[in-house]
């Protein structure tokens, strides 16, 4: 069985580019509309990157290296 070529292929619809960056950006607008204040959009808006980098950045490139690997160890090279 061979793996899906994208780490996208196999989340729903929620866990999409996309709707992360998406919910991110409306978190941190949410925020400064809301609050008008810098330093508290600032607050919001470090963990909300860190975690839309997490997922959109590193997330796949880990996933692809994993499946790398697994087809690796699969075909004994």
């Amino acid at each position: 069985m061979t793996a899906p070529q994208s780490v996208w292929q196999v989340k729903p619809w929620w866990c999409q580019p996309w709707s992360i960056v998406l919910t991110g950006t409306g978190l941190i607008g949410g925020s400064w509309l809301l609050l008008h204040r810098v330093w508290l959009t600032g607050l919001v808006a470090m963990p909300v990157l860190a975690w839309m980098g997490f997922f959109v950045l590193v997330y796949p490139r880990l996933w692809a290296e994993a499946v790398q690997d697994h087809g690796e160890t699969e075909s004994g090279v």
